[in-house]
């Protein structure tokens, strides 16, 4: 009973620890006092050194994606995708969190063998 207690205090702990943890990390994130996980990494645009001339389709390939970049830059959105990529491990760890943090009350609570 001691034991069961003693452990049930303890997933208590872990439990709210992951969630207050992950919440204070999400906080200095959309505060911008820390950046979110890179996950995706936006790979830098090589100059092309060919020493004929682009034949069209290149030179349409490449009007297109200038023309894009300047709508929506691409560091935009691997900003975006991060962000999102951290909600979700976010969501994760919070919903861990509660679970192992369930867990550990019914420990306490003795609802374990069916006792009250």
């Amino acid at each position: 009973m001691i034991l069961n207690k003693t452990i049930g205090y303890i997933l208590l702990a872990v439990g709210l620890i992951f969630i207050f943890g992950t919440l204070w990390q999400t906080y200095n994130i959309f505060f911008d006092k820390a950046s979110a996980p890179l996950v995706f990494k936006t790979q830098s645009e090589q100059p092309q050194t060919s020493s004929g001339s682009l034949d069209i389709q290149a030179q349409i390939s490449q009007s297109v994606q200038k023309q894009l970049s300047q709508i929506l830059p691409l560091a935009t959105i691997t900003k975006i995708l991060n962000l999102t990529a951290w909600s979700m491990l976010a969501f994760i760890l919070i919903v861990a969190g509660g679970t192992v943090s369930g867990i550990g009350v019914k420990l306490i609570n003795g609802h374990n063998n069916g006792r009250s």
